[in-house]
């Protein structure tokens, strides 16, 4: 999963035209939640299925648990992966072949005979649905950013949850009435008038990808989606799938090699131009790390009674499908009503602290439940965990939608379900050991006491992140999501016809900042080989001096993500003082003798470092200061960009006082192209920020923001 030195960028804006009326109309959600849907309810429409497939194939119930583990690990699988091919070729172009790929397994499915047939089917429509939760997520972010919309409308992204976790629910009782009614191939038939729908409204309702597929050479290929990260991951979780759907039996081969997989796969990630699942960032990232880990143990919970307790409903307490699935209908609804609820927040740490606290006390609740409990107190239970489902699904979704890095939207959305679905498989896993010597209330309380420790963990892990308060104290201040981008501030200047951002990759670029002031100017496109992007001065020794530093630095990670993914050049500035340095300032200079004398710039520590989460990579170029421009003292700046042919500059810092203004003003004077990032760029004093912004640098540079740049890069192409 990309980090904020990602090699690769969110897809374009530039569709042809703006859409008219409600951007987030029917005619453009409904595909989406629909495609979205497919995943969630073929994981759980099976329950009901796995007892009426044994007897018609005559084989033993627990050897169906293939058709749930198979979906599951193809999901694992294909779900980032389909994140990263939608960035690549196209969130429309993945997300119309993906829910294709279903229609052919849905005919595979109704036709099999046969249990290794009905394996191939269930790996076809994991692979096909995959691509319609990660594709969505782009496809939503594209409209916003096309539409100039500073966020979707929550309504929107809790659309997708509640589609996603209520079909999750309600798949039992869909399934428990089809096969019913029809017989088990309806568990694979019902895939063919779905997906023929959605393909339809995808069709007609989703605008096409902006840009050309450009596939290039196969080894050029093969590094930009990282094939080789993408193999290494799959045999991880393979062999750990093998691991978990041996137990209780211990497989310790199989488990030594999802280890030795994960190792290797975590030094190719680290050294990996454009990485998959970028180490780095889970490492530096904790809040999306957190999110990961706090949903795949909230599903595993979920997972683990939605399977173990309809199996148990029909054997023990001898239920038909579809009465096991009418029983668990309550959850399906009580997931959607809480989705709904919680998508309307804008806060996320209490509802999924209310989650947490709901999935233990279900936990709990599970040890009471027995073969002369009434079904009226099972419903009870049931609902619980629906509650705790629809909570945590749009909760955990918007933490993603905040703290994942833009370039990477679709491949940590996919990683999101990714985490799902490794919880799912152990789910899996935990109800097999607990039935492996049949169906039974001390089985059922076996499963229930590892409910309890699942939750507990949640539980403390949520209450102990102090990056949730934080997280929402900062989007409270922000404006309402759908609502749209503040306009330029007011201006002496004549009036001008404003551009729409669509328009932005023929010629225009304009600041998205109130405080850059009105500069708007016809800007000539940007050779990413001809350009360079200065980081300057992104330390923890600055950092803590601006305003709204995590905010700062995250656009400056958008800027890199961009450089890299267009080939454009890759400078980090920053300052620190040497022995020798520090002995040779005078007393006279009076920001590197008071720098001196308290000992802040030191190299060597922590504070000067560049920031951890810009991660440099080996043709970067590292340059250390000693005065406040990037091009002063015997840096060799100059030189270098001389010889990469670099006659552009993109410029990101802090301060705007210091090293953005020397720097920009020495560049100039050098007849550099300029383009000044003012959203990635920040100073102590927000006034002089401003006037700097609006008096001074508009006439030696262009003033954009971290969102021009993809589209000033399109114009060039």
């Amino acid at each position: 999963m990309p980090s904020a030195g990602d090699t690769r960028t969110p897809e374009r804006t530039s569709e042809a035209g703006a859409p008219r009326g409600n951007p987030f109309g029917a005619r453009f959600v409904a595909p989406l939640y629909l495609g979205a849907s497919l995943n969630p309810v073929n994981s759980s429409i099976i329950a009901t299925a796995l007892v009426a497939i044994a007897a018609a194939l005559h084989i033993p119930v627990g050897d169906t648990a293939i058709l749930i583990s198979s979906l599951y690990l193809t999901s694992a699988l294909a779900q980032p992966a389909a994140g990263r091919l939608a960035e690549e070729f196209g969130a429309r172009r993945i997300f119309v072949a993906g829910i294709t790929l279903v229609l052919v397994a849905g005919i595979v499915g109704s036709l099999a005979h046969s249990l290794t047939a009905l394996i191939v089917a269930r790996v076809l429509i994991g692979a096909g649905t995959s691509a319609g939760y990660p594709a969505a997520m782009l496809l939503i972010r594209r409209r916003a950013e096309q539409t100039g919309h500073a966020a979707p409308p929550r309504e929107v992204l809790g659309g997708l949850s509640i589609t996603g976790a209520a079909t999750v629910a309600v798949g039992p009782a869909i399934g428990g009435l089809l096969i019913g009614g029809a017989g088990w191939r309806a568990a694979f038939w019902i895939n063919i008038p779905v997906a023929a729908v959605a393909l339809f409204l995808a069709l007609a309702g989703i605008a096409r990808d902006p840009d050309p597929v450009r596939f290039g050479s196969p080894r050029a290929l093969a590094s930009r989606i990282d094939l080789l990260g993408m193999l290494g991951f799959g045999g991880s979780l393979t062999a750990l799938m093998i691991f978990l759907d041996t137990l209780p039996r211990l497989d310790w081969p199989a488990l030594a090699a999802a280890l030795v997989l994960a190792a290797a796969l975590a030094g190719w990630e680290l050294r990996a131009a454009q990485p998959f699942l970028d180490v780095r960032l889970l490492v530096a990232n904790g809040a999306l790390t957190r999110t990961y880990l706090r949903n795949g143990l909230t599903l595993m919970g979920t997972y683990v009674i939605l399977y173990g307790l309809t199996q148990w409903l029909e054997v023990a307490r001898g239920l038909s499908a579809y009465q096991a699935g009418l029983m668990l209908m309550p959850m399906g609804v009580l997931t959607a009503l809480a989705a709904r609820v919680v998508s309307r927040r804008a806060a996320v740490r209490w509802p999924l602290i209310a989650c947490a606290v709901l999935l233990l006390v279900g936990a709990m609740a599970t040890l009471f439940v027995g073969s002369g409990t009434p079904i009226a107190a099972v419903i009870c239970v049931t609902a619980v965990f629906g509650l705790t489902s629809g909570a945590g699904t749009v909760a955990n979704q918007t933490v993603l939608y905040q703290e994942a890095p833009a370039a990477a939207l679709g491949t940590a959305s996919g990683l999101l379900r990714t985490f799902g679905y490794i919880g799912s498989i152990a789910s899996a896993a935990i109800t097999g050991t607990a039935f492996h010597r049949g169906v039974s209330d001390s089985g059922l309380h076996s499963i229930a006491w590892v409910l309890v420790a699942i939750s507990a963990l949640v539980l403390v892990m949520t209450v102990l992140d102090r990056q949730l308060a934080r997280a929402d104290r900062h989007h409270t201040n922000q404006p309402p999501a759908g609502a749209r981008n503040p306009g330029p501030a007011p201006s002496t200047e004549p009036t001008r016809t404003e551009i729409p951002r669509t328009e932005l990759p023929r010629t225009e670029s304009r600041s998205a900042d109130m405080t850059t002031g009105t500069h708007t100017t016809p800007t000539p496109a940007l050779d990413p080989a001809r350009t360079a992007l200065l980081l300057m001065d992104f330390q923890p020794v600055v950092l803590g001096a601006v305003p709204d530093p995590q905010g700062v630095l995250a656009r400056a990670g958008e800027a890199l993500a961009w450089a890299r993914a267009h080939g454009a050049h890759v400078v980090f500035v920053r300052v620190a003082l040497a022995d020798k340095d520090a002995a040779a300032v005078p007393a006279h200079n009076k920001t590197f003798s008071q720098a001196v004398a308290a000992g802040y710039l030191t190299d060597g520590t922590a504070a000067t470092a560049v920031h951890e989460s810009l991660k440099a990579e080996e043709d970067d170029l590292t340059v250390r200061k000693t005065r406040i421009s990037a091009f002063a003292s015997d840096t060799d700046l100059r030189a270098e960009l001389r010889a990469r042919n670099v006659d552009t500059l993109v410029l990101a810092g802090l301060s705007t006082s210091g090293v953005v203004l020397t720097t920009l003003r020495q560049a100039a004077d050098e007849d550099y192209r300029l383009f000044l990032l003012a959203d990635a760029t920040a100073d102590p004093d927000p006034e002089v920020h401003r006037v700097l912004m609006e008096k001074v640098f508009p006439h030696q540079a262009e003033i954009i923001s971290t969102a021009d740049l993809a589209a000033l890069s399109a114009a060039a192409q």
